[in-house]
């Protein structure tokens, strides 16, 4: 168990180019979309970010694999700056992909490479919960084509299902599957506190 967590903070480490690159990228995000943080400054994010550098490698992984993460919040007495998943669709990178761990064991063929949840703690992030899908959704029109799983409550995840979202018709849909369900259109949403 050791030797794993010790490689696991080595693989969570950004060369200098990825570190530039990541803050760069978050940067022009930011100042392109003013609307979702209105009243913060890049600076400050950035000055918390390059403390956070092990964070800084979570953003860079939810980038990676297509989430677009900006900063839709600020946690005043956390002192935290609140990362989410912003991209059009659900993340390309973090598709096809059952809900859980259990769900994943439980296929006995066609099974998918991972799940939301494995994935998430990978990346050292939060996969969404429905509240704060539905947040997201108040900044912008996300999920038209595609659903996202999100956080299930214990008592349906104790049943076998899982829960996830999506937007059609200007409104915020939520529905249920079995948690070892996985479709080419279907991926997950996380957030991450910085």
């Amino acid at each position: 168990m050791e030797r794993r967590i010790s490689m696991n903070n080595e693989k969570r480490k950004l060369s200098p180019e990825q570190h530039e690159e990541i803050l760069r990228t978050l940067k022009a995000r930011f100042e392109k979309n003013m609307d979702r943080h209105k009243g913060l400054e890049w600076a400050n994010v950035q000055a918390k970010l390059e403390t956070n550098i092990e964070k800084l490698w979570s953003l860079y992984e939810m980038e990676r694999t297509g989430g677009e993460p900006d900063v839709i919040d600020h946690d005043k007495q956390a002192v935290e700056y609140i990362f989410y998943d912003c991209s059009a669709e659900s993340p390309k990178g973090r598709r096809s992909v059952c809900y859980d761990r259990e769900a994943l064991e439980s296929r006995k063929e066609h099974k998918p490479k991972n799940s939301a949840i494995d994935m998430a703690a990978d990346m050292g992030i939060e996969i969404l919960t429905e509240e704060q899908y539905r947040e997201m959704q108040r900044l912008g029109n996300f999920d038209t084509k595609t659903s996202s799983w999100v956080k299930t409550p214990d008592n349906i995840r104790k049943l076998g299902g899982a829960i996830f979202c999506d937007r059609r018709y200007d409104t915020v849909f939520v529905y249920h599957n079995g948690a070892e369900s996985y479709y080419a259109a279907r991926g997950f949403r996380g957030s991450l506190r910085v």
